[in-house]
């Protein structure tokens, strides 16, 4: 998958998680808690959904990604398709 396909596929996930959340001012560098005031559980909720749709897991004892480039990069990493 490339980082654009990602990309949408967490816009469709923030869609549930966030639903009041206007997808067209959010890029890669939209940050996950000041601009779009992802607090822990949705956090949580943005991992578990991201999990099961690109059929991945987030690594445990690294830093929570800040923006949505990063959880983008995260989810290709983890992947294997970096």
């Amino acid at each position: 998958m490339t980082r654009e396909e990602v990309f949408e596929g967490l816009k469709e996930v923030l869609t549930v998680i966030r639903p009041k959340t206007d997808l067209s001012k959010v890029n890669f560098d939209t940050e996950l808690v000041r601009e779009l005031a992802i607090d822990s559980l949705s956090m949580m909720l943005l991992a578990l959904a991201s999990e099961e749709k690109f059929q991945m897991k987030f690594p445990e004892g690294k830093p929570l990604p800040v923006t949505v480039g990063e959880v983008c990069d995260t989810i290709i990493e983890e992947r294997g398709e970096n």
